[in-house]
Parts: structure tokens; C-alpha cells; sequence
């Protein structure tokens, strides 16, 4: 109990100010979502206060953030009417979606989204931020003509965000500029030079000081209505009270009432899981939020944002990065943000409604260029045309269409790839099957087959089913039986001991495939190398790798140059990689560099090591190759290929 208080206390440092920006990001969103949505300005508010103080508290996501939900504004707007537009129906159908939602929970159906490739998640990210950074544009500079700040390309009028976007030019305030401007200044060189100049400016968020000059700047470059955050005023608690509306349970016998909410159930929980899964992947401690209690956490706060009169709710990506951008450790950060929005409605709504739409622009901005960064087109542009064009064509299906509809078709191409490939590997028969699909186990015949360019391939294309959870079917107790009186392996795996870091999972490799030799910072020495040279010259292996691993303790104690018994002497090995980079040893960026040039010094090592395996690499018998494993995305880059 002490220690849960002290971690507490600890991460509510980053846990508030992260709070404040996810409070000012999500106040404008609800409002403008509930615009769209064609539904009461104050459910919008009541969606982000039951997704943040109740979705919050019940998730196992310790920064994802929920609220009303975006991508669904558009369908609610047609449902509404479609009940002629009985709003107290329409939320009879949003409480049995909640429903659904936990039943889906408790049947386990909460990790579909661990199915969409890597490619697909990150195109998604990226055409969200490309979206945000469109939307927001026309409210930086001034141009309001309509608030709906979601996923959909297209707007309500027929235009689209492009035409908004010509539009806009004959639209733009100058006053607005000048807010937009002075606010992407301090955002932007607030943490850069003056919390650094100024110590004790440290504390205060980026976002909260561009608010308060904001607020400071309306009150003398004059705004239209349209161009700041409004707000319900309540004159009384009954007022405020009279806000939440319940559910019309007269239509109960309404069958069309059931199928709105099967439909507001699959959506919610599909953008849900997919941005659940986005989030992970954003997570600097790169924790896995558990699927199945979302569902069920989803369910609970779209139960009670039905039953007092709030929107649809779901996970939201455009909230969550913002959480995590500025610094958010825990859930914490997502319930204070709840608890803002319910105070700050009820206490400070003229204060509230006296900030630029313009500043906050500004603030998701920032968030959409993180999302969307010219880097990370160019880094899936370097995994490969495989990756990269289900990654585009998602970006390009959302700008189109809409962020499932995106999705969906990102998902098409990346299945033809998958499809493709392993139609490409059965044509190869690098892992010929059996008749009953199970991989074949590796005998002689098939090891002394395989050349060291096609034993490179089969660890690559185990790679890649390993990170699309696609691995190939095999019968263990079979290959126990077949292997029990000799082995015939065609690799010689060298790795870390690092739980996270076994070659047999990585590669996706069945027993009797390679030799796999594991030591604290994969280092070399003569008992491993005497291994090599029997795996080389007597089990007639095709290949040696060197595998290294982001975040090895090893390296990271190397650098820190511990010393404790006998590790003293294994961490020394790994000095030379050590005194070969420049930098400050504390940083990740200087550990993570060392690790990948540990690996390469011990291939270099090898040949100079064994005349043995020197002659048999000479004669281009045996392969030997290095690579770096991401613990954080299950991902080998290889070297030396």
C-alpha cells in the first residue's frame, strides 16, 4: 500500500500537467463532435466526463484516453433521424451497445486488434495526424464556418476538408494569425529555452501557458463568436441538473432500436481496439493494454453515458497521444482530465469560454505533425514495399473516406502481401509442409538443400510471421519423435539471455531448426566459439548469426561500468563497443548505440577467432550475419547481408 501512494505521488508530477493539456485538447472535441453529431452541445460534455473519470478508473490503459466518439458523429447524426429525431431513443440504443460491449468482454473477443499489422497501425497514426493537421489549419487562422473536429475527410455540407481548406483563404482573420502564431511559438520553445532558463517555469505545461496568453490576447485583438470555445452557461445546480437526459425505455419493443445498437457496438469497439492498440505502440514503457477489460470498461461508460445523456463513447487517438506527448505516466492523467472538464463546466464556464479556437489548434497541431513526422514515412519506406504500400493506401483510404473504411482497405493490401509471401514460400519450399499443412521437420536432405543466401531468407520470413502472429503450424510431439535420434540444423542463432529474446520465437522455428546459444550481450568467447565450429563444421550449419536486442541490461551495465563477481569480467568484453561511441553513457540514445555495434565488433570477431569457420566463410559454405531484435516491436533488422 505504501509503495501504490509513493507511485502515486511520484507519477502525479507528469499525471496533472498531462491532464491540463488532454482537458484543453478534449473540451473543444466534445463540443464540436456533438455539433456534428446533430445531438445536445452538454452530451458531448458528458461523454468526455464518463470517459475520462469512469472509462479511466476501469481501463487497463495507463495513457490511453476515451471520449465521444469521433468517428461514429456521423452515424449517430443518421440514426437520430432515423428515430425521428428522438434523442431519449437514440440513448436507449447507445446503453444496450454498453451492453453488448461487456458481453463481447467476457467472451474474450478483445484482441482482435493484435491481428492488424504493424504497416496498417502505423498508416492509421499517420493519416490521423494528417487529418487533425488538416481540420485544424482553417482554426488557426481564423476560419469557424463549421466545428467538427473527427476523422471523416468530408464534411457535413457536402464539401470536404480540402474545399474548407480553399475556402478558408478568403476567410482568414488576422487577429486569429496572431493568436495562432504567438501560442506555436511558446508551444513550440516553451520546453526548448525558457523552463531551462527559468527553473522553476518547469513545472508549468507548454499548453497551459499558451492558453493563458490566449485568453490574455482576445481580450485585446478582437474574435467573432465563432472563433472561441463556447461553452453551456448554467445560471443554477437545477439548470446544470436539467442538462442530463435518460433514455426513452418505452422503445425497448422497437426493433430497429436493437440494431442501432449493434451497429454503434462493432463500430465503437472496433475504433476502440484499434486505437487501443495504436496507443501501446506510442507508450514509451511500451505496456500491452488488456483487451478484453476495455470492452468491458467501454461498455460500462457507454452504459452511463446513455443512461444520463451523453454520447457514444471510445478510445481516442487524437486525446491519447496528446496524454502521452506531454508526459503522462498513468491512468491518473485521464481521470483528473475527466474531473476538469466536470468542475470547469461547472464553475469557470465564461473563463473557458474565452479561449481562442485558434490556440487550441495549435495545440493539436503539434500533435498531429507528431503523429504524421516526415521520419516515420521514411523509415516504413526502408522495411520495404510490403510495408509501405498498406501503409500508405490506409492513409490515403481515411483522407477519402473514413477511419475504418481506411483501415479496411489498408487491411486488403496487406493481406494480398501475406498472401502473396506465402505463396511465395511454399514455391520456394524453404519450409516445405505436410499433407495436413504441418511444417515438415528439417531432416539432412532439406538442411544440405538450403544454401546460406536461403537460410538468411528463412530467418528473415520467420521474422515477419512472427510480428503478424501468422506462425506456421507444427506438430511438437511429432518433431519430438523425429528429432529424438538426430538433429539437423541450419542455423547457429548467438543471442542474448534476455527473457524477451528467444531465437526459437523469433524466427518462428520448430525443434531441430537451429542451434540457439545464449549469453548475457550475445559476447564471444572460446566455449562459444568451439560451439560454432562444431554447429560449422560437424552439423554442417549454413549460417551464424549475431542477434542483439534494444534495451539489454547487459550493454546498459556496460556503460554504466558495473562491476559485481564475475560479471565483471563479461561486461569488460563489451567495453570496446563502449569507448568506440561518443555521447553520455546515461542516454538510451548512446546505449542503444553501443548495443548495435557490440553486435557487429563479436561478427567481426568470429573469423579472427576460428580458422575453422574462416575457411568454411571463405569458401562460402557458412553465412555469418548480425542483426538488431526490437523488443518493442518484435522487429530483427539485419546487417552484413
Amino acid at each position: 500500500m505504501k509503495n501504490k501512494i509513493q507511485n502515486l505521488l511520484t507519477n502525479a508530477k507528469h499525471d496533472l500537467p498531462a491532464s491540463i493539456v488532454v482537458f484543453f485538447v478534449a473540451l473543444p472535441l466534445c463540443l464540436g463532435i456533438a455539433l456534428a453529431s446533430g445531438a445536445p452541445l452538454f452530451s458531448g460534455i458528458i461523454a468526455g466526463i464518463v470517459g475520462g473519470i469512469v472509462v479511466g478508473a476501469l481501463s487497463g490503459s495507463q495513457i490511453g484516453v476515451s471520449g465521444p466518439a469521433a468517428g461514429l458523429s456521423v452515424v449517430v447524426l443518421g440514426y437520430i433521424a432515423s428515430l425521428g429525431n428522438s434523442w431519449e431513443a437514440f440513448l436507449l440504443a447507445v446503453v444496450l451497445a454498453g451492453l453488448l460491449q461487456v458481453i463481447a468482454g467476457f467472451m474474450k473477443m478483445g484482441n482482435i486488434a493484435r491481428y492488424f499489422p504493424e504497416s496498417v497501425v502505423k498508416g492509421m497514426l499517420s493519416g490521423i495526424g494528417i487529418i487533425i493537421i488538416l481540420k485544424q489549419i482553417p482554426h488557426a487562422i481564423g476560419y469557424n464556418a463549421e466545428f467538427k473536429d473527427d476523422f471523416d475527410f468530408d464534411t457535413l455540407d457536402a464539401a470536404n476538408t480540402s474545399s474548407s481548406l480553399m475556402h478558408m483563404l478568403e476567410h482568414i482573420t488576422p487577429n486569429a494569425v496572431i493568436i495562432a502564431v504567438i501560442s506555436m511559438f511558446l508551444l513550440v520553445f516553451w520546453n526548448k529555452f525558457f523552463d531551462k532558463k527559468l527553473k522553476f517555469l518547469k513545472a508549468i505545461p507548454a499548453p497551459l501557458v499558451a492558453v493563458v496568453a490566449g485568453i490574455t490576447l482576445s481580450n485585446f485583438l478582437h474574435l467573432e463568436e465563432t472563433q472561441i470555445v463556447t461553452i453551456p452557461l448554467f445560471s443554477s445546480l437545477g439548470e446544470f441538473l436539467g442538462n442530463f437526459t435518460t433514455p426513452d425505455f418505452s422503445q425497448i419493443y422497437n426493433k430497429e432500436i436493437y440494431g442501432i445498437a449493434l451497429v454503434i457496438a462493432v463500430i465503437a469497439s472496433l475504433e476502440t481496439l484499434l486505437c487501443v492498440e495504436a496507443t501501446d505502440k506510442l507508450d514509451p514503457q511500451k505496456r500491452v493494454t488488456p483487451g478484453n477489460r476495455e470492452l468491458k470498461a467501454q461498455g460500462v461508460g457507454n452504459i452511463i453515458s446513455g443512461l444520463i445523456g451523453g454520447l457514444p463513447i471510445t478510445q481516442v487517438v487524437a486525446r491519447s497521444s496528446a496524454n502521452i506527448e506531454f508526459g503522462a505516466k498513468t491512468k491518473l492523467s485521464a481521470i483528473i482530465h475527466g474531473f476538469l472538464l466536470l468542475i470547469c463546466v461547472i464553475l469557470v464556464p465564461n473563463l473557458l469560454n474565452m479561449i481562442p479556437l485558434a490556440t487550441l489548434a495549435c495545440v493539436l497541431l503539434l500533435v498531429g505533425y507528431k503523429l504524421a513526422k516526415p521520419e516515420i514515412f521514411a523509415e516504413v519506406y526502408k522495411s520495404g514495399h510490403e510495408n509501405f504500400l498498406p501503409f500508405v493506401t490506409t492513409i490515403l483510404g481515411m483522407l477519402a473516406f473514413d477511419l475504418l473504411k481506411g483501415v479496411g482497405i489498408g487491411m486488403m493490401v496487406a493481406t494480398f502481401f501475406i498472401l502473396r509471401h506465402n505463396y511465395h514460400n511454399k514455391k520456394l519450399t524453404l519450409i516445405p509442409a505436410d499433407e495436413d499443412d504441418q511444417a515438415i521437420t528439417m531432416t539432412r536432405e532439406i538442411r544440405d538443400s538450403i544454401t546460406p543466401k536461403q537460410a538468411i531468407q528463412r530467418l528473415k520470413e520467420g521474422n515477419e510471421r512472427f510480428i503478424n502472429n501468422l506462425k506456421l503450424n507444427r506438430n511438437l510431439l511429432q518433431q519430438i519423435n523425429e528429432t529424438s535420434e538426430a538433429q539437423h540444423p541450419f542455423a547457429f542463432v548467438l543471442s542474448c539471455i534476455d527473457s524477451r529474446t528467444s531465437a526459437e520465437l523469433i524466427f518462428d522455428q520448430g525443434l531441430g531448426d537451429i542451434f540457439s546459444c545464449r549469453i548475457a550481450g550475445n559476447i564471444l568467447n572460446d566455449d562459444i566459439v568451439g560451439s560454432m565450429e562444431f554447429a560449422c563444421k560437424v552439423a554442417e550449419v549454413k549460417l551464424i548469426m549475431v542477434l542483439g536486442h534494444s534495451a539489454c541490461g547487459a550493454i546498459k551495465g556496460a556503460c554504466d561500468q558495473v562491476e559485481m563477481g564475475k560479471l565483471t569480467g563479461l561486461l569488460k568484453k563489451i567495453k570496446p563497443s563502449v569507448r568506440s561511441v561518443k555521447g553520455n553513457p546515461k542516454d538510451e540514445e548512446f546505449v542503444e548505440k553501443v548495443a548495435a555495434l557490440n553486435v557487429e565488433y563479436v561478427t567481426s570477431q568470429i573469423t579472427k577467432e576460428s580458422r575453422i569457420i574462416h575457411d568454411l566463410h571463405k569458401k562460402g559454405k557458412v553465412a555469418i550475419i548480425s542483426g538488431m531484435y526490437n523488443v518493442s516491436t518484435g522487429k530483427v533488422e539485419f546487417y552484413n547481408i
